[in-house]
């Protein structure tokens, strides 16, 4: 098993975590990655840090965005540039497992997969453990219209089994719009039952303010999926409703 992953990281103000996260890819007990980094415009020393990992290892790609776009735009960019057959997601703020990328590349090839995902631990703003994500085994595109339950630091897709793909360029929430069209292209993604990664729960994403929450997926579906304004409604609605399910049933504490 010899196949190129490509590790897609925007990166924006993260000087205090890059460095965790860059070593977490450098750990992998699967080496055949590269990792392609555009900073989105940062005003800290994110940018140092990361040029610095990339002196010393050359599979560490950083590209320089000439204004903030958003992450939705730095990772288009960073796909444009992948060489790879597999595309991952990485944010700056988040770390992998060792094995994760060894099981999950192990887990696509043998499935015949093209998108698949997998559960992970999520960490709070002390650094500490405050539970588990449960993925669920399968999801189809209409199951996902009922909610997003591909955590993007899990998500992994097949180049050689879909038409390229970029995230909408809008500012919250692309990673759900991709999710959606990859399901439009392939019936299925199956998850890999096992924590593989760390996801830092900032009380500033959007997932922590609902009011956003509901705003930007009213838009996913009125404006990227093009329904109808009642359907979009009924789907708004439908979402919060296992939007709560999904924390009784796959948040674990």
């Amino acid at each position: 098993m010899n196949h190129l992953v490509s590790i897609i990281t925007p990166l924006y103000n993260a000087e205090q975590f890059i460095a965790a996260m860059i070593k977490s890819v450098l750990s992998q007990t699967y080496q055949n990655w590269e990792l392609l980094i555009t900073d989105d415009y940062s005003t800290d020393n994110s940018v140092d840090i990361v040029q610095a990992f990339a002196q010393m290892d050359l599979r560490i790609k950083v590209f320089l965005s000439e204004k903030n776009g958003g992450p939705g735009v730095a990772r288009n960019n960073s796909i444009a540039h992948a060489q790879g057959r597999f595309i991952a997601f990485l944010d700056s703020d988040d770390q992998w497992k060792p094995d994760k990328l060894e099981k999950q590349v192990k887990f696509m090839i043998e499935n015949d997969l093209a998108l698949s995902y997998h559960s992970y631990e999520t960490l709070n703003e002390e650094d500490r453990i405050v539970g588990i994500v449960k993925s669920p085994k399968k999801v189809t595109y209409k199951t996902m219209l009922r909610n997003n339950y591909i955590g993007c630091l899990t998500a992994m897709y097949d180049t050689e089994k879909l038409v390229y793909l970029s995230m909408p360029s809008i500012k919250k929430r692309q990673d759900w719009a991709m999710w959606l069209s990859i399901l439009k292209q392939v019936p299925f993604a199956l998850g890999l039952q096992e924590n593989l990664a760390i996801y830092r729960d900032s009380s500033k994403s959007i997932s922590s303010n609902k009011i956003n929450l509901i705003k930007y997926n009213y838009r996913i579906f009125r404006n990227l999926e093009k329904f109808s304004g009642i359907k979009s409604f009924f789907l708004l609605v439908q979402f919060m409703f296992f939007y709560i399910l999904k924390k009784i049933y796959f948040f674990k504490v």
